[in-house]
């Protein structure tokens, strides 16, 4: 099927992005969605965009939580969205420890491809949001467009080490919701331009 026919999403992180970062996750308890995360999330659906979270869960894999956990959060999850309207339409997430070296880990594409073949998604142009480095490397390496979040672990990656990186984010937004309306105007922008014209994905005036 050519890329022309798929449809291009929106790739989630989910802790320090959707929900607040506390380490790990080891209990339901400890699952506090972002008041503004809820909105954000309903935007995109109403735009038509596959919502996709990609996490990596590796305290599953170093035992500190079962791998049933990792369900019961993303059931939750999805449960506290539909109360006001909102929807994830696909869960990845990889509990493998960094030293296991499987392909399913961010920043390697293994869950994207995942989710690509299962939902008939084009990875390039694409959008993935979240607060590591390791989604701004995601991003790269699917050839999608990349915005780095300052919630969770965000400002202090951001402020400490973004320098560093050999890969930076195409944009940078204070949370969930300002990283959507980057999306949603980049996008409207593109498809109003004619093809000639269409703008370039920078991160100028991102903020």
């Amino acid at each position: 099927m050519a890329d022309r026919a798929l449809r291009r999403a929106v790739f989630l992180d989910r802790d320090g992005t959707i929900c607040e970062e506390v380490g790990y996750l080891n209990h339901i308890s400890r699952l506090h969605i972002y008041p503004f995360a809820v909105q954000a999330i309903r935007r995109l659906n109403d735009a038509g965009f596959p919502v996709i979270v990609v996490t990596n869960q590796s305290g599953a894999g170093r035992g500190y939580f079962p791998e049933s956990l990792i369900a019961q959060v993303h059931e939750r999850m999805q449960h506290d969205l539909a109360v006001s309207g909102a929807r994830i339409d696909a869960f990845y997430a990889c509990p493998h420890r960094t030293e296991e070296g499987c392909e399913c880990r961010k920043p390697r594409t293994g869950m994207l491809e995942r989710a690509a073949r299962e939902h008939s998604l084009a990875l390039a142009g694409s959008w993935v949001v979240g607060d590591r480095k390791a989604d701004v490397d995601l991003a790269r390496n699917a050839r999608a467009h990349s915005i780095f979040v300052l919630t969770g672990y965000g400002r202090g990656e951001y402020e400490w080490h973004v320098r560093e990186w050999e890969n930076q984010p195409d944009f940078v937004a204070d949370h969930l919701g300002a990283a959507v309306t980057i999306i949603l105007q980049r996008e409207a922008a593109n498809a109003a331009a004619p093809a000639a014209e269409r703008p370039t994905m920078t991160p100028e005036g991102a903020r």
